[in-house]
């Protein structure tokens, strides 16, 4: 960014002193992509001398002004950057909430940095001779692939910081070191106190961005926070399933399930729900067990969950769709091919089958996928003669149907659309205009007299 330049000479010009923060110094330190967007903090320089510094090069948000951060926006970019100035913390109470932040333009970035999470993220790099401070031993950790908190308040400061460090840990292939999971275990409840949206945002960055987010579960059961943050995926933990189809309890397939997905945020929050419903339909019997049923409790459980979690109604349409048909039969012919295309969507219909295959291969008991893949030519086949598998795709609609048949808008004009569409997913060669007006007119003649 051009700016950034000037702006750095200008402040070094006044003995201050301009540093990247956090997470791109650590990413910068792994190798790993760098984000757009960039966390600065200005030190040696007053708040409001900066503010006219800033306003040279760019529009300023002071909606953080209070905690001394301002959203800066560059003419010469169209990302939005925090610049802050260095603050610390001090407690005010027990609870999480209890403490008071307050920025400095005197303090030392090292004071700055005390207040972090993770000595892996209490790391700053001086802009523009890229050197790195790092007061708390973050690079050594990061080199020994170590998660450690920076303070032993890190925790009750913010519970959140627990699910932050499960997914660096998952992300970034970190062992947690032992006071920092003695501290997560002791108090895991204390997430209980934490915003759904903001435990949702972890868990997505758990689902999207780790390799194996199996990683992350394991540790958020064996710290106790799994049953906080998902208790439909805590009830399975240990639930077996006899019948030699399995090598897994219900837990670990789920995790294998979620490993073998793409990383796609909904197809990992299917594959993460899939099968919490098989504790409660459990029925032993000789030779193994059954879980009839299991498809349409998970998605019922799904939804209940994503909805506390406060899940965009979208992402949970879709992931309802994805556990509710998981179980869809892969030798289905042509007509049950066409008319599970029509309940599952055009959009879904290749999540839905990359779900079972990942569901397959977390069985453990060297399944193949070759019938899957078969099934999915087939569907490919089906999608590329461009069947009618929605009444939008009917080579007539409502209006042909008022005008035809003299119909007022209206309920019956549904029904009719629903049952030719029927008669096309069986008979594709049926999606003509005027085959579908001969047996509108049928439907018509036959329909009951208080439809």
């Amino acid at each position: 960014m051009g700016f950034l330049g000037s702006l750095t000479s200008q402040i070094n010009r006044e003995r201050g002193k301009i540093y990247e923060v956090g997470g791109p110094v650590r990413d910068r330190l792994l190798g790993v992509e760098q984000p757009k967007d960039l966390d600065l903090i200005v030190c040696g320089i007053p708040l409001e001398k900066l503010k006219k510094f800033l306003r040279k090069y760019g529009d300023i948000n002071l909606v953080g002004q209070a905690f001394g951060v301002i959203k800066f926006k560059p003419r010469s970019a169209d990302s939005v950057i925090d610049i802050s100035l260095p603050r610390k913390e001090q407690s005010t109470g027990t609870g999480h909430r209890d403490f008071e932040v307050d920025f400095d333009h005197t303090l030392p970035i090292e004071e700055d940095l005390r207040r972090r999470d993770f000595t892996i993220n209490a790391l700053a790099r001086e802009i523009p001779s890229g050197v790195v401070i790092d007061p708390y031993g973050g690079q050594v950790d990061l080199e020994n692939r170590v998660l450690r908190i920076v303070s032993e308040s890190s925790f009750t400061d913010d519970p959140l910081r627990m699910l932050r460090g499960i997914q660096f840990s998952a992300r970034f292939d970190l062992t947690v070191e032992t006071k920092t999971l003695q501290a997560m275990i002791e108090q895991a409840h204390l997430i209980d106190s934490i915003s759904p949206e903001r435990v949702a945002e972890e868990l997505n960055k758990l689902l999207e961005k780790a390799p194996r987010p199996s990683v992350g579960f394991r540790l958020m059961n064996q710290t106790g926070l799994l049953k906080y943050v998902l208790p439909e995926l805590a009830s399975t933990v240990d639930v077996e399933q006899p019948g030699g189809y399995h090598r897994w309890d219900v837990f670990e397939h789920t995790l294998h399930a979620i490993d073998e997905s793409v990383p796609k945020l909904v197809l990992r929050l299917a594959a993460l729900f899939h099968d919490v419903g098989k504790p409660r339909t459990r029925q032993l019997i000789e030779g193994g067990a059954t879980f009839y049923g299991h498809d349409k409790l998970s998605q019922s459980m799904a939804e209940t969950a994503l909805r506390r979690l406060r899940y965009s109604n979208d992402i949970i349409k879709q992931v309802n769709i994805l556990v509710d048909k998981h179980m869809f039969s892969e030798k289905s012919g042509d007509k049950g091919i066409r008319r599970l295309i029509n309940k599952v969507g055009t959009d879904l219909i290749f999540d839905l089958i990359a779900l079972r295959r990942a569901d397959t291969l977390a069985q453990g008991m060297g399944q193949t996928t070759q019938s899957i893949t078969g099934f999915e030519t087939k569907v490919a086949a089906e999608l590329a003669q461009k069947h009618a598998f929605g009444t939008g795709d009917l080579a007539l609609n409502g209006n042909d149907l008022k005008e035809s048949f003299g119909l007022e808008e209206g309920e019956l004009i549904g029904q009719i659309l629903k049952h030719l569409l029927d008669e096309v997913l069986d008979e594709p060669d049926a999606n003509t205009k005027e085959k579908l007006l001969t047996l509108s007119a049928d439907f018509l003649r036959k329909r009951p007299l208080d439809i």
